[in-house]
């Protein structure tokens, strides 16, 4: 959305990477933050249910656009491994590291593909969070289905990590259409007062 709008505006590439990297590193800080912040209130369960680094790279994806959404999900869960590893207790775990790089490029990637189209119908927001959600949890059952005999996660227990985060992806598809039609809202109605 983000850059469609900038384009709209006649913004100079320098001006559009230079704003799409300040929103992208807000996306990734967040990324970093959240689930930070509901594991010291939910305990690790809370993470794996409630899935809060989805949350910021699905927005990111919706207000970046593909290619930017998939840099912000492939670096949120590596940024959240490095500095969390430093602080000493790494989050993802190792083992799930290239998972959820992998399921969170897909998340933001696909939802960054209905960027355009939720700019000009609101409504397709939804159908952008499910899509993404379907895509990007079954990359993740699929990759461990593949490299099973290599990974110590399992097809079962990569099955079992999607069914104990069906809430956080409820929540997903529930919440985030409307955050992103809004601000999708905001950003067509800015664009008009500025032409």
């Amino acid at each position: 959305m983000l850059g469609y709008v900038l384009r709209a505006r006649g913004a100079s590439t320098k001006t559009k990477i230079t704003i799409k990297s300040v929103v992208a590193v807000a996306v990734v800080a967040l990324a970093v933050v959240l689930p930070e912040l509901v594991h010291m209130s939910a305990g690790a369960a809370g993470g794996a249910t409630w899935l809060p680094m989805y949350i910021p790279v699905i927005l990111g994806g919706a207000l970046l656009g593909p290619v930017w959404g998939l840099a912000v999900g492939i670096s949120s869960p590596v940024v959240s491994f490095m500095i969390t590893s430093a602080m000493g207790s790494p989050m993802p775990a190792l083992t799930r590291l290239p998972y959820m790089i992998a399921e969170l490029a897909v998340f933001a990637a696909v939802t960054g593909l209905f960027s355009k189209a939720i700019l000009k119908n609101k409504a397709l927001a939804f159908p952008a969070v499910i899509a993404a959600a379907i895509a990007g949890r079954g990359v993740f059952l699929l990759s461990a289905l593949l490299f099973e005999s290599v990974s110590p996660i399992s097809f079962a227990a990569a099955l079992a990590q999607v069914e104990s985060g069906i809430y956080g992806v409820v929540l997903q598809i529930v919440v985030l259409p409307f955050v992103i039609a809004g601000i999708a809202y905001l950003m067509s109605r800015e664009g008009k007062r500025s032409e």
